[in-house]
C-alpha cells in the first residue's frame, strides 16, 4: 500500500510553508491561486500539487513579486520564474523547500538532484550550515505538530547521514592524520540523535584530526576502555534529549570520576539539554559549547 501522505490541511500548509492560514484563505478567494476539495463536513483539503505550487506561490513572494503579479501567470511560467530566480538567490529557502517536498514524497532523487544542485555553487560545510541546518531545524516543529509523520523524520535525516559519511570518506582519503591526539565522539545511553555529532566528526578529519566515532547510545564503561588505548583523548558529545534535565549533573560528575582521570583527558559536549543547567558548576576539564561553530574555532 502506498502511503505517502498526498493531502494537507490549512495548518499543514501554513506550518510546511510559513504562509498563515488566514493570508491562504484570501489568496484563494481573491486570486484563485489554490483549489481546495471539500470533505464531507466542509473543511478545506489540499492536494500535493497545491502545496508544491503554494511554496513557489511563496517563494517567489519572499523575493519581491506581487501577490496580483502572481496571480495573473500561468503556472508553468510561475514554476520557470522559480527556477530562474532561485539560480541568483544568496538565501537557501527555494532548496529547504524542495528538500521538504523530496521528504514528503518520500523522494530520494529529487533530494539527491536538490543536493547535485547545490554542490556545484557551495562546499559541503557550506550546504551543511546552509541549507541542512535550517532545515532540520524546521523539521523538528512539523514533527511537533503532526505535520509530518517519524517516519519522514528518518527518511530525511538518513539521507543527510549519507552526503556527511561520504564526505567524511572522502577526507579521510586525502589528508594526513595527526595522531598526537585523539577525539571520541560518542552520545550518551538512550541518545540516537547523531547528525550534530557526525558534522563534528566531519570537521575534525578535514582539520587532520584523528577520530574515533563510536555513535549512539554509549556507557560509560565502554568510554573507560579506551583510557588503556591512548594518553591524549578528548571526548565529544551532544546532548539532543539525554542525559535527562535531573540526571545530566551527576552524569557530568560520574564521567569526571571515571574518565577524567590526568590532565590529558578532557570531555567537550554541546547540545539542547546543557540550557537546563548552571554551567559554572560543572567539573573540570568538562568544556560546554553553544554551537558547532564555536567547538570548531577551538580546534
Amino acid at each position: 500500500m502506498n502511503n505517502i501522505k498526498s493531502t494537507f490541511s490549512i495548518k499543514d500548509l501554513e506550518n510546511l510553508t510559513g504562509i498563515k492560514a488566514h493570508t491562504i484563505r484570501i489568496w484563494e478567494k481573491r486570486y484563485s491561486l489554490l483549489e481546495p476539495e471539500r470533505t464531507g463536513t466542509n473543511i478545506r483539503c489540499y492536494s500535493l500539487h497545491n502545496l508544491q505550487k503554494l511554496l513557489n506561490i511563496s517563494y517567489l513572494n519572499s523575493n519581491g513579486y506581487k501577490i496580483s503579479k502572481i496571480a495573473a501567470m500561468k503556472e508553468d511560467v510561475i514554476n520557470q520564474l522559480v527556477k530562474e530566480v532561485a539560480r541568483n538567490d544568496a538565501t537557501n529557502n527555494h532548496a529547504i523547500d524542495t528538500f521538504k517536498l523530496s521528504m514528503l514524497n518520500f523522494d530520494q532523487k529529487l533530494f539527491y538532484d536538490t543536493y547535485a544542485s547545490l554542490i556545484t555553487e557551495k562546499s559541503f560545510t557550506e550546504i551543511f550550515y546552509q541549507d541542512f541546518i535550517p532545515l532540520l531545524s524546521e523539521i523538528g516543529l512539523l514533527w511537533q505538530t503532526d505535520t509530518i509523520t517519524p517516519a519522514h523524520e528518518h527518511f530525511l535525516t538518513s539521507l543527510i547521514r549519507h552526503k556527511i559519511l561520504i564526505n567524511i570518506e572522502d577526507i579521510q582519503s586525502k589528508n594526513q592524520i595527526n595522531t598526537n591526539e585523539v577525539f571520541v565522539l560518542f552520545l550518551p545511553e538512550n541518545e540516537v540523535h547523531e547528525l550534530g555529532l557526525m558534522l563534528i566528526h566531519y570537521e575534525l578529519v578535514a582539520k587532520g584530526h584523528q577520530v574515533i566515532f563510536l555513535g549512539q547510545s554509549v556507557p560509560l564503561s565502554s568510554l573507560k576502555d579506551l583510557l588503556s588505548y591512548y594518553d591524549n583523548i578528548t571526548f565529544v558529545s551532544y546532548f539532543t534529549v539525554r542525559p535527562v534535565k535531573d540526571e545530566l549533573m551527576s552524569y557530568l560528575e560520574r564521567f569526571s570520576e571515571l574518565i577524567l582521570v590526568n590532565k590529558s583527558i578532557n570531555f567537550w559536549v554541546l547540545g539542547k539539554m546543557l540550557e537546563e543547567i548552571n554551567l559554572n558548576s560543572i567539573p573540570k576539564q568538562i568544556y560546554p559549547f553553544n554551537s558547532i561553530k564555536d567547538l570548531v574555532k577551538k580546534l
